[in-house]
């Protein structure tokens, strides 16, 4: 039976035993300092602190205690007291790296990150560990967004630590925020010619070949990956990711699959393998993922609406209607489903309900023309030819010189016996698109057959 950090750790367990019987034990300063740790590292800060008072008492000169309560009063924001007692240990100790670090932290906190970094290139003068000062300049020049900047510092820490794959990731994070794929590419073929065996470096270069579309090469870079590591799931699913855009769906749905097994089951996973059985025509299959997709995560939106188109190529409108509403309650911002939700409606005859779905999408800012025309034919099957019109003028506003609204203004004026308006909208649309004509005899047949509107046509052939 293994010993928790507890058991192993003889002066915790003497600290906690004296805190419980209200003995005074004595511990050298190293000890105390350990238990502090545990404690920061476990998130106990009353604990922290408490053996931070006694180790004071015990051993009032320790620069480190004092260090270590600097660290605890920063954490909780008493940010003046930290400063004065840092200020204090630097006239004594003017060489300590920590209390730079500490400084430069309280600077950070109050946004002065250049002031916190020309801090931390000083500690740099005094420290044995480069690598961690880097580390934390790197982060503040991220806080400015200087990615460049923040990159050379966090690929210095490689240059001391080739396997720190926590900087190696920040290096490619700030390459990313810059957009620099290429020099991304660049420098991780280099990483690689140095450690080919390095499982983290060819994953990030299948990302970059991935992001810069070069499909053949990130399979190369992920294949590599999971060579080296066959238990590593990112790889497996970027892996399966750049099948689909191969579309190599068999062989997607393989790695995918693989995912699933290394680690307990994502809705992404059921979702892409439904994705690639619907690429490959197989829609009973695609619906029985998309299922398993929204029963692993009964929030996933793209889930309901994967299901909802299924149901809609197989024609089963009602049961389309049903998951494009279970899409829409999730996330009723979403344009695209309430469109789909105008979609169904009409094929089920619902007219109101397309009108009310259009309506949703102009009022969440999707003016495309598309849904102006859609709900201005709506209107106007049902009709309510003045609220069509109304659609109609207010659509001219953002889209003017349209045939397809010119020729929907001329039949809905013509209906209204506007002689005038109907014939100068006609001729106008005619002007624009002649061979869309026609719109108005699939609309407005009545109005077509009109002698006035067939002389209107004639005359401008």
């Amino acid at each position: 039976m293994s010993l928790t950090p507890k058991e192993e750790n003889l002066p915790l367990s003497k600290f906690e035993s004296m805190l419980k019987t209200n003995s005074v034990y004595f511990f050298d300063s190293v000890e105390f300092e350990e238990i502090i740790h545990y404690y920061l590292e476990m998130g106990k800060n009353p604990l922290a602190k408490k053996a931070i008072k006694l180790g004071l008492q015990q051993h009032p000169n320790s620069i480190n205690l004092k260090l270590l309560n600097a660290e605890v009063l920063v954490f909780d924001g008493e940010l003046e007291k930290a400063t004065i007692l840092l200020n204090a240990l630097k006239a004594i100790e003017p060489n300590n790296e920590e209390v730079y670090v500490q400084q430069a932290n309280i600077l950070s906190k109050k946004n002065e990150h250049q002031q916190a970094i020309n801090l931390l290139k000083s500690a740099l003068a005094f420290t044995d560990d480069e690598a961690d000062i880097y580390a934390i300049i790197g982060m503040e020049y991220m806080f400015l967004d200087n990615f460049e900047e923040a990159r050379l510092n966090f690929a210095k820490c490689l240059e001391v630590d080739f396997e720190d794959y926590s900087s190696l990731y920040n290096v490619i994070y700030c390459f990313d925020m810059e957009s620099k794929h290429e020099e991304a590419v660049l420098f991780l073929n280099n990483y690689i010619d140095k450690d080919p065996y390095s499982e983290v470096a060819w994953h990030q270069l299948g990302r970059q070949y991935y992001i810069l579309e070069k499909y053949v090469d990130a399979l190369k870079a992920f294949d590599y990956a999971v060579l080296i590591d066959e238990f590593f799931v990112g790889a497996f699913l970027e892996k399966a990711k750049t099948l689909e855009k191969l579309e190599c769906y068999e062989e997607a749905i393989d790695n995918y699959a693989t995912t699933l097994e290394l680690d307990d089951p994502t809705s992404f996973a059921f979702l892409r393998i439904g994705e690639c059985y619907k690429n490959l025509g197989k829609s009973t299959l695609a619906i029985q993922y998309y299922k398993k997709a929204v029963h692993e995560d009964p929030l996933l939106d793209k889930g309901w609406i994967a299901i909802a188109n299924s149901c809609m190529m197989k024609k089963k409108y009602q049961n389309a209607l049903y998951f494009v509403n279970k899409a829409i309650e999730i996330d009723e911002q979403n344009t695209l489903y309430w469109r789909k939700y105008a979609e169904i409606n009409i094929k089920l005859s619902f007219y109101e309900e397309t009108i009310k779905a259009f309506q949703q999408c102009l009022k969440l800012e999707d003016n495309d023309i598309i849904i102006w025309i859609g709900l201005c034919d709506t209107q106007s099957f049902i009709g309510d030819f003045e609220d069509a019109l109304i659609t109609l003028h207010k659509a001219s506003v953002f889209y003017q010189n349209f045939a397809e609204i010119e020729y929907r203004l001329s039949g809905l004026y013509y209906k209204f016996k506007n002689w005038d308006k109907g014939k100068k909208h006609l001729q106008k649309a005619l002007e624009i698109d002649f061979e869309y004509h026609t719109i108005l005899k699939e609309l407005f047949p009545e109005v077509f057959k009109l002698v006035e509107v067939q002389t209107v046509i004639n005359n401008f052939k």
